[in-house]
């Protein structure tokens, strides 16, 4: 191992960096020397194509309709109000009844809830009164109720 075999490496480089060859004096400055340069251009290159303007982009920006989720309606907030009241609940209790969050309950009763009705069927089996269709506000029969 005394005696080793130290041969002399010779690294080339290149001139320059990728970077300086993209500048814009570096290809210049080969074409001026006569050198073979390529140069394309990349289809969108550093601008965000992907959400190009069109036609109906421009007929949906004039578009003055304005489009909105129907919402329940005061009248119903207040019954789920009054029947929660007769039960003697909170809105927490009544979250916690019909396995949603405080909320949710909340939202119905300000009238600001996207209508669900999962969500109001639940809330109709706890007060016992309607909150859907044509009787809105009236209690459920006993005697119509399943036997």
């Amino acid at each position: 191992m005394a005696e080793s075999d130290w041969d002399t490496v010779t690294v080339l480089r290149k001139k320059g960096s990728a970077a300086q060859a993209k500048s814009k004096q570096a290809v210049i400055s080969a074409q001026r020397k006569g050198e073979e340069v390529e140069t394309s251009k990349k289809w969108a290159a550093g601008q965000n194509k992907q959400h190009l303007v069109t036609k109906n982009t421009a007929k949906l920006d004039r578009e003055t309709e304005e489009l909105h989720h129907q919402r329940v309606t005061l009248e119903v907030g207040k019954v789920i109000q009054q029947g929660r009241q007769n039960k003697g609940l909170t809105q927490k209790d009544l979250a916690t009844k019909i396995n949603e969050k405080p909320q949710v309950i909340a939202d119905y009763e300000a009238g600001k809830a996207i209508p669900n009705n999962q969500v109001m069927g639940k809330i109709e089996r706890v007060i016992g009164m309607k909150l859907r269709g044509r009787e809105i506000g009236q209690t459920f029969d006993s005697s119509a109720k399943k036997k």
